[in-house]
């Protein structure tokens, strides 16, 4: 039973500080590096207050994928450094969402391609640094991470 309330800790405290990171590097992203591009987009983008009227779902969008960020890659993790783990988490959702989402929206929108380009960029950094942090906040605790490996007696046992 303890074993699944610390997982389950170790799950929140994940969530909550994926969440907040990712909307701060989010909002440098699209509010500070893109938001003169944007704001110059006015037949693309809603106006000022109608943005921050619907922040609301901007929100719980954050708050759903970081969820699933964390439970993604706690159900992947493997009893390897952590730091690998958390890049090539991070490159995997790069590939798997902000990449194909804005060559899709470059696709069908009248979105400028170096826009397109930016975003990408931007969006793949925020995964890829959130994939470092949820794997730094999952690693394994550093006594079992140093203990010795038992000896294997056995021919056949796989090496990595």
């Amino acid at each position: 039973m303890s074993g699944r309330i610390k997982m389950n800790k170790k799950f929140l405290i994940s969530w909550v500080a994926v969440f907040v990171v990712w909307m701060v590097a989010s909002f440098l992203v699209h509010g500070l590096w893109l938001g003169e591009t944007y704001a110059a987009m006015t037949n693309m983008m809603r106006p000022d207050a109608e943005q921050q009227g619907l922040m609301h779902f901007m929100l719980i969008a954050h708050v759903l994928m970081a969820g699933a960020f964390v439970w993604i890659y706690q159900r992947g993790q493997e009893d390897k450094p952590w730091m690998a783990q958390g890049l090539r988490f991070g490159v995997a959702i790069a590939l798997l969402a902000p990449i194909p989402t804005f060559m899709i929206y470059y696709t069908v929108q009248q979105t400028p391609g170096m826009l397109a380009v930016q975003q990408s960029i931007g969006d793949s950094i925020v995964v890829v640094v959130v994939g470092l942090l949820v794997a730094f906040l999952n690693k394994a605790p550093e006594a079992a991470a140093t203990a010795p490996a038992s000896v294997e007696t056995d021919s056949t046992a796989e090496v990595d």
